[in-house]
């Protein structure tokens, strides 16, 4: 049996899960799911032993309980959110995870039948219900994220290309650029220059940021620390920052009512201001400009209170 936190009490179970459990349910096939070894570690089993107990009890797992996710399932996951690479699986896995619904959580709560297992499950299946109710009330925000992913994976042979491109050309330096309308790739490819020069840290302010900044910081070099001073408009959530961090760490965000316009500062010595909100990027003319005066850097982060 593996090794996990040790739960003590009934009220642990639900208080430490739920916010833990929230995070390891995805969508697959149109249902909410959870992958076997993250079943398999709340219940304190194996996950060859949790699957072999439910082909044990087939006939008790139809499929829409439980059901073994293609490869093209697998890819979509790991492309999402780094999930079998967390679990250390599905890269060189002999064989396909299976998923496990709500209902397929219960029954094999059922079949397990030990004392962990149904505390445990109704943890679980309160953080489906969590899920499904947050899904509810962020039903467009989640649609355009989808969107977003699915365009930028069309695409991501292009980028890598241009990236690849950018880091051989290092020597070149950004100063100031104005871009039209229309000009969205050009205006992308740059903010990207531009998160690629951090060695140690980015500190992105915009009021107006939404979950397109997820894809141009998941091109950042690793261990760079990224922190994201935004308004109240702000449309990421902690969801969203968790998903992230876990395959892209580290992402922080505030809020602040301070600032009017758009930077970027890099490694706390180089300074950029940006015309638009970066969501906003090759909607209208705007300009990107580096600012050489740069005294004003040491005194942004202080008394800003993190959500995360």
């Amino acid at each position: 049996m593996e090794e996990n936190t040790l739960i003590k009490t009934e009220e642990d179970v639900e208080v430490y899960d739920r916010e833990k459990i929230r995070s390891m349910i995805y969508e697959v096939r149109g249902k909410q799911v959870i992958l076997d070894s993250d079943v398999a570690m709340l219940y304190h089993y194996e996950t060859k032993n949790i699957n072999k107990s439910m082909k044990r009890n087939i006939e008790r797992f139809p499929e829409d309980f439980c059901f073994q996710l293609t490869e093209q399932e697998l890819e979509s996951l790991r492309f999402q959110f780094g999930t079998l690479n967390k679990n250390k699986r599905g890269q060189h896995s002999k064989y396909l995870p299976y998923v496990y619904t709500e209902q397929g959580v219960s029954m094999l709560a059922g079949v397990l039948k030990n004392d962990i297992s149904i505390r445990v499950s109704i943890s679980i299946i309160r953080a489906f219900i969590e899920m499904r109710k947050f899904i509810s009330n962020n039903a467009n925000i989640l649609n355009r994220l989808t969107t977003v992913e699915y365009k930028l994976l069309e695409h991501d042979e292009k980028f890598d290309e241009v990236f690849n491109e950018l880091q051989n050309n290092k020597e070149e330096t950004i100063t100031s650029k104005i871009f039209y309308n229309g000009q969205i790739y050009d205006s992308y490819i740059l903010i990207i220059r531009i998160i690629k020069e951090a060695k140690e840290k980015i500190l992105i302010i915009d009021n107006y940021i939404d979950d397109s900044i997820l894809e141009m910081l998941s091109k950042k070099n690793k261990d760079v620390e990224v922190v994201i001073l935004t308004s109240n408009k702000c449309n990421l959530t902690k969801l969203d920052i968790e998903k992230f961090n876990k395959q892209y760490p580290i992402l922080k965000l505030a809020k602040t009512s301070i600032f009017h316009d758009r930077f970027i500062i890099i490694d706390n010595k180089n300074l950029y201001h940006i015309g638009a909100s970066l969501k906003d990027l090759g909607k209208k003319c705007f300009g990107i400009n580096k600012i050489e005066d740069i005294s004003f850097i040491k005194n942004i982060e202080k008394n800003v209170k993190f959500d995360n």
